[in-house]
């Protein structure tokens, strides 16, 4: 698919409230379409090549972890020649509306997706949960879904004490329980961090065999912007679009996290708070090296006072 628009080229980065949404909203009409999708949602397609990537995003969220103010979606099809199709929400909805299922059963009965050669699913929380319950319009995509929630209905996820308010939402009709939807992709990727508990408990709900759960330890519930600040969440989408995101290579590409100070500084308390001292010395003066936060120095100088002390007293 190509035309109409030849992809996405609004600047979006020095706006903000209604100036930013309806630059994103005219991008849409000017370059694919953008549909209302009731009070709370609008889908915005911008066409570019013939991979398309689905991205969801809660409007609060956006400057937080963009670089430029634009939709994930949006910078990968700048960089990629990509289209793109955003499912935008104002505030944590889950996407669990009628008018949004209504939306996707149309795209799917008017063969949407099957105008694209590949398609690829994103999101992060809450919009990780979406991508992966959504994906089932297009069988045979692929899924990069951060932190998803498999469900908040209280009968399977009652021990998530973190949603208490959204379980007035059903979870039980159209487009539910996330881990069912994605049998009919290609590929599945969940990517959590094992330390923080719920976020584990979700991601082991998701056990289709076409799914590789993939822990990010150290990188915490801000998932997405600890990946995007490592330059790895990227090139792990581009493997994902073409169909050879391994396991083998996304801990490739994890390597970039001995560079990335957030990371160190994680592992650094956690090594501190489980009484690895020496441990946490090697990460200190590994941190030295390869950031000039001087964070590390400090907690280095504090570690060996410590060290001094005690052998004093002994």
């Amino acid at each position: 698919m190509a035309e109409p628009g030849s992809g996405v080229h609004t600047d979006l980065s020095d706006l903000g409230g209604d100036a930013w949404r309806h630059a994103f909203f005219a991008a849409g009409r000017d370059g694919g379409f953008h549909e209302p999708l009731g009070p709370y949602h609008d889908a915005v397609c911008v066409v570019g090549g013939d991979s398309l990537v689905v991205t969801f995003e809660v409007d609060s969220r956006i400057e937080d972890v963009a670089t430029d103010n634009a939709p994930r979606g949006w910078i990968m099809a700048r960089d990629e020649g990509w289209s793109t199709l955003t499912l935008l929400s104002r505030g944590e909805t889950w996407y669990r509306d009628s008018a949004v299922y209504d939306f996707f059963d149309r795209m799917t009965d008017g063969g949407f997706f099957e105008e694209f050669e590949r398609v690829l699913f994103y999101g992060a929380g809450s919009a990780g949960y979406a991508a992966a319950a959504f994906s089932v319009a297009a069988p045979g995509s692929r899924v990069v879904a951060l932190r998803p929630q498999a469900t908040l209905d209280a009968r399977t996820a009652g021990w998530d004490p973190r949603y208490r308010a959204h379980r007035r939402v059903s979870f039980e009709d159209r487009y539910g329980y996330a881990p069912d939807m994605l049998e009919a992709a290609d590929a599945g990727y969940v990517l959590y961090d094992p330390a923080e508990d719920e976020d584990a408990m979700h991601a082991a709900l998701f056990r289709k065999p076409n799914v590789t759960r993939l822990p990010c330890p150290q990188l915490g519930w801000n998932l997405d912007r600890n990946l995007h600040g490592m330059d790895i969440l990227a090139p792990m989408m581009r493997h994902a679009m073409a169909g050879d995101l391994t396991e083998a290579r996304f801990w490739a590409l994890m390597r970039a996290r001995r560079t990335h100070a957030p990371y160190l500084r994680s592992l650094l308390t956690r090594l501190e708070d489980s009484g690895r001292l020496e441990l946490a010395k090697r990460v200190c003066r590994h941190a030295i090296t390869k950031t000039p936060r001087p964070h590390f120095r400090k907690r280095l100088a504090a570690l060996e006072d410590r060290e001094a002390a005690w052998t004093a007293a002994q």
